[in-house]
């Protein structure tokens, strides 16, 4: 294209366009771009060129048209940011700086940088949507030509176009580039189901040209004699759009009964109606096929009524109803607006589809690092849509498959935050229950509730499962800070000293922490050693060191035994208690349950009810308990601060199950594993692992891993097994 043939494709729909500008633009980027070429060896003035082009055909400004001119000046060129300003403005530099940010990352990973680069575009959109506009302009024309690139490259440039950028031309209503992009990208996907499917979408649409000129002509006719004036157009669907119906419905080609379709554009809002009234008494529709998009609008801006029915020749025809204003809008969604005048004046902010994403952009940048940002917008941007109501009447606007813990935080953060339940329709339903169109949701809350880490798997949206991990970091901060704070109050004691929560703060510079809070929690996790907070608190502290020295069977600076020094309470075990100088129990309330600090046992031998039992805290892993003959314990002397003492609180009712692990050697004749498995399931025990390892001819090792009551269940069991002839040695595990 040539420098007055790009003129006059602007002029031909603004004719007051600054042909200054575009001459301007088109002459500095040619002039930059010189003697470089693309992979295809064209010149590399021809992709901006053709960027440019193409937002000519979406009738954008001449500003927009410049900045798709010059957007790869800076990037591929000796252009700065400077000399652009100077030669056409702040405004223009700005966007071209923009655009070239995105791409200007070195991260450690390509899903990090991936997310950090569609973090950067949105933030950038979030502040002129010609960001995008342009972002996507270039991503089609590079899709258009992805041919000539390496084949390693062509497979990653276009799931990232199927994931992320057609998706976003969607958002933003501009179907017709989505329909493109989604297509060029799956043809480097799916190659041999691209082909496939046109071959069928070719052969079918020649089987068929009668009938869709029969269906044509006489929707046409029918209007017509009912004074409905309307353009009826047919539709093939695109192969990509078929393989996903394909997939999501689990058929086969032949199977689709809608793979051509209707459009019905009229004048206005009120003939939609009468035509869709005339369609229905004209053929039966198909129940629960029909949408409403007039009344009830798409995000994106998008309106229309679907409707299906068995027409002429009893087939099923998919029909659309809508003006051509609308039809304008689904076509070229935001950039159909009339904004390239005044979209610096905020006059932009009003169109739906942009506010929308302006808001939702707002809520994912809660995201803490780029992976999780890009989770979440793919779950928040890229889904299509249920609409739920609440109590009140507001319209939620959802992505299929969202429950109600997505629709209370939906309504605000904290609504999701004090969620217990639900009535859906009037009806007590689960909270992980699938929302429905049309479903009037009431949340029902407590101000004692804190979401359950476990609801991050069920929820859909970016902005549920964002929140969910935030008060789950911050409920089980909560308790390391408790912890750590019980544990400094101990050594303080011991050490003579009053503790002060206040007073941390003399130590934060030598202990590299910013808050106090930051003291207690590392020292609750493991990650900070008490004795290192004292020392900092109080520089002239003297250790005694003949105390710090012993192991963690004898008294260490606490004055504490190890596993006598503090109290814990987590559901199957009890806190034993000890006197303070005050006379009061001292005990630590932490649970191992709804996100707050985790309790596990060791993997090593495990521990059941019945046995001693000591708790170490290992740092970001919670509280694990082991036997107290365990030999992993040997890790952890000199660590006395680590070491909590828990006691079991078994009552008699008790339906929980705990593991334990034996060791055996069996005879090899068939049948010993029947009998040893046989024995341990007729004394109501369960195998829940098992590995085996034949050290000689005669003899196989088993570890088997075994839930029992308690400790009495377990000496039962290893009784009997030692009585059968084909065991010949068996103990417990020592862990």
């Amino acid at each position: 294209m040539r420098q007055y043939e790009l003129v006059e494709r602007v002029t031909s729909y603004n004719e007051n366009a600054d042909e200054a500008l575009l001459n301007k633009a088109y002459v500095y980027a040619m002039q930059k771009h010189g003697k470089q070429l693309r992979a295809s060896g064209d010149p590399y003035f021809s992709h901006p060129l053709e960027v440019a082009a193409i937002l000519t055909e979406l009738k954008l400004d001449e500003e927009t048209i410049a900045v798709a001119l010059l957007h790869d000046t800076i990037e591929d060129t000796d252009a700065t940011r400077m000399e652009i300003d100077k030669k056409f403005g702040e405004p223009i530099g700005a966007l071209v700086e923009g655009l070239t940010k995105i791409n200007r990352l070195e991260l450690v990973s390509k899903k990090a940088q991936q997310g950090e680069n569609l973090r950067r575009l949105l933030l950038a959109v979030s502040q002129d949507i010609r960001v995008l506009l342009v972002k996507l302009a270039d991503r089609l024309h590079n899709m258009r030509t992805l041919h000539h690139m390496k084949p390693e490259k062509r497979g990653r440039i276009a799931q990232e176009t199927m994931e992320i950028y057609a998706p976003l031309a969607g958002r933003m209503g501009m179907q017709s580039m989505r329909d493109e992009l989604e297509e060029l990208a799956f043809l480097h996907i799916n190659p041999e189901a691209h082909d496939t499917i046109t071959k069928h979408l070719k052969e079918l649409a020649g089987k068929n040209k009668d009938l869709i000129s029969l269906i044509t002509t006489e929707l046409s006719q029918k209007l017509q004699h009912n004074n409905i004036p309307a353009l009826v157009t047919s539709r093939k669907k695109r192969p990509f759009s078929v393989s996903r119906k394909m997939e999501k419905k689990g058929v086969a080609f032949e199977q689709l009964s809608d793979i051509f379709g209707f459009r019905i554009i009229v004048e206005n809002v009120d003939d939609c109606y009468r035509a869709l009234g005339l369609v229905h008494t004209t053929w039966s529709f198909v129940p629960g096929r029909i949408k409403d998009y007039i009344s009830t609008p798409k995000q994106n801006g998008y309106r229309s009524i679907h409707t299906t029915v068995i027409g002429p020749s009893s087939q099923r025809v998919e029909l659309q109803l809508r003006t051509s204003q609308m039809h304008e809008i689904a076509t070229y969604g935001v950039a159909a607006h009339a904004i390239y005048k005044e979209i610096g004046s905020g006059i932009s902010n009003e169109i739906e589809a942009y506010a929308s994403l302006r808001k939702t952009i707002e809520q994912l940048a809660h995201s803490t690092n780029p992976e999780e940002f890009l989770e979440h917008t793919k779950l928040e941007l890229f889904l299509d849509q249920v609409f739920c109501f609440t109590p009140k009447g507001r319209i939620i606007a959802l992505p299929h498959g969202a429950t109600p813990i997505d629709f209370a935080y939906a309504v605000h953060t904290d609504v999701g935050n004090s969620c217990v339940g639900c009535k859906i329709n009037g009806q007590i339903m689960p909270v992980i229950s699938e929302l429905q169109n049309g479903d009037e949701v009431d949340i029902i809350r407590s101000k004692y509730q804190t979401p359950p880490s476990a609801w991050e798997t069920v929820v859909v949206t970016g902005k549920a499962r964002s929140a969910i991990r935030r008060a789950t970091r911050h409920a089980v901060r909560l308790q390391y800070s408790s912890l750590g704070a019980r544990i400094l109050e101990r050594g303080y004691e011991k050490a003579g000293k009053i503790f002060d929560r206040p007073e941390l703060g003399i130590a934060l510079p030598k202990l590299g922490r910013e808050t106090i809070d930051d003291i207690l929690t590392d020292v609750g996790r493991g990650e900070l050693a008490a004795i290192d907070v004292l020392r900092a608190h109080f520089p002239d502290y003297q250790e005694d060191r003949s105390n710090a020295a012993k192991p963690a069977n004898e008294e260490g600076w606490f004055g504490l035994k190890a596993g006598a020094g503090l109290m814990f309470k987590i559901p199957g075990l009890r806190s034993r208690s000890r006197k303070d100088k005050g006379g009061a129990k001292s005990t630590i309330p932490i649970r191992g349950v709804k996100g707050d600090l985790p309790v596990r046992f060791s993997k090593s031998g495990g521990a059941v009810p019945g046995d001693k039992i000591v708790g170490i805290l290992e740092p970001d892993e919670g509280i694990t308990i082991f036997r107290a003959q365990s030999g992993q314990l040997r890790k952890f002397e000199g660590k006395s601060d680590r070491w909590i003492d828990v006691q079991w609180d078994i009552v008699a009712e008790n339906k929980e199950r705990f593991p334990a692990t034996i060791n055996l050697s069996a005879i090899n004749e068939p049948g010993a594993l029947a009998t040893i498995a046989n024995t341990i399931a007729s004394h109501d025990s369960n195998i829940q692992n098992m590995v085996m390892s034949a050290k000689a001819n005669d003899f196989t090792d088993m570890e088997i891993d075994l839930e029992v009551w308690d400790l009495n269940h377990l000496e039962r069991i290893i009784k009997q097994l030692a009585k059968k002839p084909a065991v010949r040695r068996i103990r417990r595990s020592a862990g």
